[in-house]
């Protein structure tokens, strides 16, 4: 490397001639291989020397552009993205700590199933009072994630979710302590408003970073919590009561919470927004008319809200129909709401972890298919095995369709709509799970037990049809998702 910076000589020679050995001119400086640094930067153009080139070959001089042999580094490049939201701080310990958050958001959700049919006993309450807990949580979810997209910006994902932890540790504290259903049904909003927050700010931060392993990931996480749910609140109703398994949700609550606020502290309040990437893709939507936006975004929240009304009506309605319907055991019961859970916690950990990732478009078209087929067979009820497998069906074909429609929506509309668009759908979500699992509790209320299946069956086959309606207005281009980095 020592050899081209001879050249810094500053005799007549005007070319970048690569033989060391005529040094026409002595000049002030016989040797400057000791100083490497200094060499290609002060002498290029501005030194024109008209001296008599004694190395006219190579032809025009070059210039210094192509000797980049002194310049630093680049690997130290700005984020690509500054503008998007990040899951709290650098490195992977947020990474670690959103997957935490959400196994915290599904515990409740697999617990609340399992634990009514004695959590009714204590309070002396009807069976579809269970409906009536999960509307009025709707509306503390709905009424948070319309704002959530602007909070996460602003605020920052680590603040909301700190906000969020507290919030569901009061709530599911009034769950444990109730003296009456009364109070269970007072601080339902407050569950329903912090599931809000961590299920909308963390979906939108982690798909609009372009990381669909990790919202994959997220999702198997929240699986993993709704699957331990039902084994948490079947211990401790089999060691006598199902309030301790409400306190311990209190307890990993606040450890959430404390843990946002450190990330908060660690690494402060988020940057200014400076608007989208550069690198963005054009954004799909700029060509439609407002009616046609209109149209795709409600029609976007619709396939939302009936696809958690099927996945959350199924599984908080199935505890109830195995233990009054198929007549199970407690023990037995619980281990069929592990089976549902658990199935949507493996296959979507499979997807994520697959060494080649298999398109959304394709999980939601697949899974919504094989969930009709799931359903059907427990509206047939061929016999206990085969009902509660059907549930296993069910489960496993519903477990990937949510992380690909969130993944798909920048896809369908563009980085800059998908961040307000895709609260809004995880609020319609909220809102089908509460208000149509209410819907099936009031149905189960008037007939029995025995129409859960059609009801599942129905709510399965208006998922095909509004998912084929959305592609229908919105498709989707043919590299769906691959130009995002796998994270």
């Amino acid at each position: 490397m020592g050899k081209p910076r001879q050249q810094a000589s500053p005799g007549p020679g005007p070319g970048p001639g690569p033989g060391p050995g005529p040094r026409p001119g002595p000049g002030p400086r016989p040797d400057t291989r000791p100083r490497p640094d200094p060499g290609p930067r002060p002498d290029p153009g501005p030194r024109p020397d008209p001296g008599p080139g004694p190395d006219p070959g190579p032809g025009p001089d070059p210039g210094p552009g192509p000797d980049p042999g002194p310049r630093p580094d680049p690997g130290p490049r700005p984020d690509p993205s500054p503008g998007r939201p990040s899951t709290g701080g650098p490195g992977r310990g947020a990474d670690v700590l959103s997957l935490g958050s959400f196994v915290a958001l599904g515990l409740p959700d697999g617990m609340l199933g399992t634990a009514w049919p004695s959590m009714r006993v204590t309070f002396g309450a009807p069976v579809g009072d269970l409906g009536l807990i999960l509307l009025l949580a709707t509306a503390g979810s709905v009424l948070v994630t319309a704002f959530v997209g602007q909070l996460v910006r602003r605020l920052g994902v680590a603040a909301l979710l700190t906000v969020a932890g507290l919030t569901a540790a009061v709530g599911f504290a009034g769950f444990a302590l109730a003296p009456g259903l009364w109070l269970v049904l007072a601080v339902a909003a407050l569950t329903g408003a912090a599931a809000g927050m961590m299920d909308a700010g963390l979906n939108t931060a982690v798909a609009l970073a372009g990381r669909p392993r990790l919202l994959n990931l997220l999702h198997g996480a929240y699986g993993i919590g709704t699957a331990i749910g039902p084994l948490v609140i079947t211990a401790a109703i089999l060691t006598g009561s199902w309030r301790p398994a409400y306190l311990a949700l209190v307890a990993l609550d606040l450890v959430v919470a404390g843990f946002w606020l450190r990330q908060r502290r660690l690494y402060g309040p988020p940057a200014a927004p400076d608007g989208p990437s550069a690198a963005a893709a054009p954004d799909p939507a700029a060509g439609w008319s407002r009616r046609r936006y209109r149209a795709v975004v409600a029609a976007g929240m619709g396939v939302f809200f009936v696809y958690t009304g099927l996945e959350v009506g199924a599984g908080q309605w199935e505890a109830s129909f195995c233990r009054g319907h198929l007549n199970l055991s407690t023990g037995a019961t619980g281990l069929a709401a592990f089976g549902y859970w658990g199935a949507l916690t493996a296959v979507r950990i499979g997807l994520a972890l697959a060494p080649r990732p298999v398109p959304p478009q394709a999980v939601v078209r697949w899974g919504t298919a094989v969930t009709v087929l799931g359903a059907a067979v427990i509206w047939w009820q061929p016999g206990t095995v085969p009902t509660v497998l059907g549930f296993v069906v069910l489960g496993a074909a519903l477990a990937g369709v949510f992380p690909a429609l969130i993944s798909l929506t920048p896809v369908r509309l563009g980085e800059r709509s998908a961040e307000r668009v895709i609260s809004w759908q995880v609020g319609a979500a909220a809102a089908g799970g509460a208000g149509l699992s209410a819907l099936i509790g009031l149905l189960i209320g008037a007939t029995g037990l025995a129409a859960l299946g059609p009801a599942v069956t129905v709510l399965a086959v208006t998922l095909v049809v509004t998912e084929l309606i959305l592609t229908h207005l919105a498709p989707i281009p043919h590299p769906a998702s691959p130009g995002r980095s796998p994270g």
